[in-house]
Parts: structure tokens; C-alpha cells; sequence
């Protein structure tokens, strides 16, 4: 079973930045599309970035400008650098990554999620 393992959340100051870095626990060989999503408290999980195998990026418009996300194919690792943090920003930040096998056939993969805080 494939896990994802999170790191690099915690707590920061408004305007402070943080480095969000995910792994999978076994090498994958089909990886289409990375991402982050998040889920801020009583709120529905968003997507906050992505990125395709192609490193074609997409971001909510919440974080345009101050997150970038990128990857690396060889490690099948993805990251999300965080910039001018909002207190708006606080919430648990998962990893997920999709791995498609052929156009109707693929897996989803998660990670269980990484807390950030912003806060003065």
C-alpha cells in the first residue's frame, strides 16, 4: 500500500513562508497529476495547487502569486512553497498524487495531512 508522507507544516507568523514537501513510500511509475489540497477549519477541502507531469501548474486564486508548487519526477516527491502567509491560510494541508495507468484507468493516493497555522 502506497503511503504519502507530509512534512514541513507548522506555525508562522502573517507574512512568514513555509516549505511543504511530500514522498511516497514506494516508487511510482505512471504519476499523472500532483497536488495540494487543504481544508481550513468548518470548511469544504480545496484544491490549493497543482501540477501535471508535463509541470503544467493550476492554483485557487487565494494563493496566486504567493504558492508555488512543483516536483520532482525522479523522486516522485512534490512541493508546495508558501509565501506572504495569510491567516487565511491556516489549515491541514494534504498531499495527493494520481496514478494512471492508461485513460480509464488510474489510482489516487493521499497523505494524511499536515497542519499549518498562521498566526501572529
Amino acid at each position: 500500500q502506497v503511503q504519502l508522507v507530509e512534512s514541513g507544516g507548522g506555525l508562522v507568523q502573517p507574512g512568514g513562508s513555509l516549505r511543504l514537501s511530500c514522498a511516497a513510500s514506494e516508487r511510482l511509475f505512471s504519476v499523472s497529476e500532483m497536488g495540494w489540497y487543504r481544508q481550513a477549519p468548518g470548511k469544504e477541502r480545496e484544491l490549493a495547487a497543482s501540477i501535471t507531469s508535463g509541470g503544467r501548474t493550476n492554483y485557487v486564486d487565494s494563493v496566486k502569486g504567493r504558492f508555488t508548487i512543483s516536483r520532482d519526477n525522479a523522486k516522485n516527491e512534490v512541493y508546495l512553497q508558501m509565501n506572504s502567509l495569510k491567516p487565511e491560510d491556516t489549515a491541514v494541508y494534504y498531499c495527493h498524487i494520481e496514478e494512471r495507468y492508461s485513460p480509464d484507468s488510474y489510482e489516487d493516493y493521499w497523505g494524511k495531512g499536515t497542519l499549518v497555522i498562521v498566526s501572529p
